[in-house]
């Protein structure tokens, strides 16, 4: 890969094949506010990259993506700029992803959670290692799972099934998602996802361009159907649940190792 102008990716071309890396292993690449720009910014930069065919989506580090941290939550609860800019910014982040001309495919080596695991089922394809998981626990911490979560769960696996994981917040393995049609392709280890998600990209790469981009045009529509019915509700929903007083005692217990004492309020 090519060098990189961003801070929390590594972002690079080599032939026909994009490469957009999550790089922040340290904190299991959480998705800081600047993060969530530049994975945007990478994802729509793809699309005037040249002669760009197919990105491949992957991560450093035993995790993919822990989703959002509980700081830049608490933070975001107290400051109503910041809850503004970032629900703009959630709109367009996940429209780049999901609404990307060019075919993605998903090397998933290890746990996506929240926002990681929506990003992850916006892809075209997911390759992923059989010790990885995806979970979505926006409710555990008291959030409604707005940013994404009910476009892309009930689109992979079916209404019912999404209901009871986003309910929960439960953890799904990567053996189970496969059989749920959140996973499209299995390997045995870490180590062996991404080299399988080139191996993917480079024969979809060598297909017929035209003819690729216009079918994944095509699917862009079911997505975007969705999306448009329930996003803006969704995300509506979520930002009356930051300022929620069970937000704050969700995280306080979390972090103090005790049982949560919910109010309902």
């Amino acid at each position: 890969m090519g060098p990189s102008s961003f801070h929390t990716l590594q972002v690079g071309i080599e032939g026909h094949v994009g490469e957009i890396v999550l790089n922040r292993p340290a904190v299991h690449n959480s998705v800081s506010p600047e993060m969530h720009v530049e994975i945007k910014d990478a994802f729509l930069s793809m699309r005037n990259a040249g002669d760009v065919r197919v990105i491949v989506f992957a991560a450093n580090g035993r995790s993919f993506s822990a989703g959002g941290n509980f700081d830049d939550i608490l933070a975001d609860r107290t400051d109503h700029a910041r809850r503004h800019a970032m629900r703009a910014e959630a709109r367009e982040l996940l429209l780049a992803v999901a609404e990307s001309p060019i075919p993605v495919v998903t090397a998933l080596q290890g746990d996506a959670v929240g926002l990681g695991a929506t990003l992850v089922m916006a892809t075209d394809a997911i390759i992923a290692a059989r010790t990885a998981r995806i979970s979505d626990p926006h409710v555990v911490i008291g959030l409604a799972a707005g940013d994404g979560g009910c476009v892309a769960w009930p689109l992979q696996m079916g209404l019912l099934r999404a209901k009871r994981y986003l309910l929960t917040g439960d953890r799904i393995t990567a053996e189970e998602a496969f059989h749920m049609g959140l996973v499209t392709d299995l390997v045995d280890t870490a180590q062996d996802v991404l080299p399988a998600a080139r191996a993917l990209a480079a024969r979809i790469a060598g297909l017929p361009p035209l003819a690729v981009q216009a079918t994944k045009r095509t699917l862009n529509q079911v997505f975007r159907n969705r999306f448009d019915e329930i996003f803006e509700m969704g995300l509506e929903l979520e930002m009356q649940t930051f300022l929620s007083e069970d937000l704050v005692e969700a995280i306080s217990a979390f972090r103090e190792k005790r049982q949560p004492r919910y109010q309902g309020r």
